[in-house]
């Protein structure tokens, strides 16, 4: 094998520099150029992807100097996994098909999880309400106005319990995107799988828990970024023994990503983002196999449909690096990058709001493409409101025509060698590491979040786009381009009625509730905060308890304080 493959590696670089190629493609290029023809505006268009990265106007082999098929490409499932983590990716097993889902009370979001599975979606997705993500109970006086509006409304063990009623959780896996309160609503659902006699050994799915890039783009933090490192150790500590399943973490690159980032942005902060949890977790003292094959990550898929195919790619190939050189990780599973795709939220539009289903689909093909793990689909009137049950079937089928109709997972990496997309992998990853590097020398990504790095970089890049969009470099179909007035659609309206029904039970569940236990639930916790100790049994304790998500979160407020963003201008 191994004789063959440098046999193709000389007949490559022979063709690369070839004279005969060299001399063919300048013939090609003056004949094409004394031959332009068509529509003069496109000859004035700015080609460049989303990222605003150029464009050029062919790619041939020439443009892949120096590559290596064994050391740039490889095989599925073999390092470096630019190809994919599985040997047989798609051909042994589709993606999962997870629909980020949640709306209203635990009864409603139940009722649509339920339909999404008779739908055929084949993994649960949980969207928490303002409230809970910002780690406070439905009738705190910042809750007025937020309950169930954008996600469920979870306050206490009994809200959890109702969302997963009739739900066997040792066999459907459950991703929940909550950062500051993570720990707690993982204690919750631990709860409930052992009061279904489900064993925390064998419940599978993962919690977001990336306070990173909650400093970094999406801005729902509680505590300082050090004391949310510490208790974000605690949930790898206590998965590692207790949830071996489990994956404790979902580094998020998505909100970078919707914040305004490029595409080597949002690769670059979320693999650094990485690195600083492994970092720390080392620190604890755990030992990087332990913990490291449960690592997950949350990526976006945006409008330019190479350049994200490509930054999937670039993804794998640079953790596989990191992993196994700089923190010498011996398990092959600690070298895999393992992720779950979003389509792009920020590129759905309300002018004409059919014209997303397409994006949607083609942002879908390109996280399938770029070998994905795991997907939801955005709905198409998700730019409006949380999605109707017709717009959030018509997601999950646009999944199950990929799968069962394109014929795109008939093969693995099936633009794999591709001049275009291997040199735009390459771009990608120089980038990234660069970026890597630059925060690797300011002394880590939480200094670099203090020194307000990342978030300047960002909000760059947001101008720049948002400057070609109004200078029409851009086209957004619908919105700086083919304009035309369109029917309001049918969206999913939140009644009042949520709150008052939630606000009932929570203060059912404060009646009934043992107040001593509670009390000390809540004392020991706040204890065991002071000394420094692993939080997760305490917040096991106190959530069976029946102690409120806002009351835990308190009583860490008085160990950990809140965090104050500083002015950056």
């Amino acid at each position: 094998m191994f004789s063959r493959a440098r046999k193709e590696k000389r007949s490559l670089k022979k063709g690369i520099q070839s004279p005969a190629l060299k001399r063919s493609y300048e013939a090609w290029k003056k004949k094409s150029s004394a031959q332009a023809d068509g529509d003069p505006s496109r000859r004035k268009m700015l080609f460049t992807t989303v990222s605003g990265r150029k464009i050029k106007e062919l790619y041939t082999p020439a443009d892949l100097k120096n590559f290596d098929y064994l050391r740039d490409l490889g095989f599925p499932g073999e390092y470096p996994f630019t190809r994919g983590i599985h040997p047989t990716m798609y051909r042994g097993r589709l993606w999962t098909m997870r629909q980020f889902s949640g709306f209203g009370t635990a009864e409603d979001t139940n009722k649509r999880y339920k339909y999404l599975l008779r739908c055929g979606q084949t993994g649960l997705s949980v969207a928490f309400h303002l409230p809970t993500l910002m780690g406070v109970d439905s009738d705190h006086p910042l809750a007025k106005g937020e309950v169930g509006k954008c996600g469920v409304a979870v306050d206490t063990l009994a809200d959890m319990e109702i969302l997963f009623k009739g739900i066997p959780l040792d066999r459907i896996t459950t991703s929940m995107t909550i950062n500051a309160p993570a720990a707690v609503l993982w204690a919750m659902y631990i709860a409930v799988a052992e009061k279904q006699g489900v064993s925390p050994k064998v419940i599978s799915g993962t919690i977001q828990n990336d306070i990173l890039k909650e400093y970094i783009a999406q801005k729902t933090f509680v505590f300082p970024p050090r004391p949310s490192m510490k208790l974000i150790v605690d949930t790898f500590e206590y998965g590692a023994k207790e949830v071996p399943r489990w994956n404790t973490i979902s580094i998020s690159g998505y909100h970078i990503r919707e914040a305004g980032a490029t595409a080597s942005q949002e690769l670059a902060f979320t693999l650094r983002d990485g690195i600083e949890y492994v970092d720390w977790a080392l620190q604890r003292g755990l030992k990087v196999d332990e913990f490291a094959p449960r690592l997950s990550y949350f990526l976006n898929s945006h409008n330019d449909f190479f350049e994200e195919i490509a930054k999937f790619r670039a993804a794998r190939k640079i953790w596989a690096e990191v992993m196994r050189e700089r923190f010498k990780a011996k398990n092959p599973r600690s070298w895999w990058l393992r992720f779950h795709t979003q389509t792009s939220g920020v590129s759905l539009m309300a002018q004409q709001p059919y014209n997303n289903v397409v994006r949607v689909a083609l942002q879908a093909l390109a996280a399938i493409l770029g070998g994905t793990q795991s997907l939801h689909t955005n709905s198409l009137d998700e730019t409006y409101a949380l999605p109707s049950e017709d717009a959030v079937t018509i997601a999950l089928r646009t999944q199950q025509i990929i799968a069962y109709e394109s014929g795109v997972s008939n093969t693995i990496d099936p633009l794999g060698g591709s001049y275009f997309i291997e040199v735009l992998t390459k771009q990608i990853e120089e980038e990234a590491k660069t970026y890597i590097r630059k925060i690797d020398d300011m002394g880590g990504m939480v200094k670099a979040i203090e020194l307000g790095f990342p978030q300047r970089e960002i909000a760059d890049s947001a101008y720049w786009y948002q400057r070609a969009v109004q200078k029409k470099e851009k086209i957004i179909v619908g919105v700086n381009a083919f304009e035309m007035e369109h029917e309001p659609i049918p969206i999913l309206e939140i009644d009042e009625a949520v709150a008052r029904q939630q606000l009932a039970r929570l203060r059912e569940v404060k009646r009934r509730r043992n107040k001593t236990r509670v009390n000390r639930a809540l004392n020991d916790l706040e204890k065991a905060a002071r000394d420094g100790l692993n939080l997760m049994p305490f917040l096991l304790v106190s959530v069976k308890a029946y102690a409120t998500l806002g009351e835990i979160m308190d009583a860490l407020k008085e160990v950990y304080g809140e965090y104050q963003e500083p002015v950056s201008y």
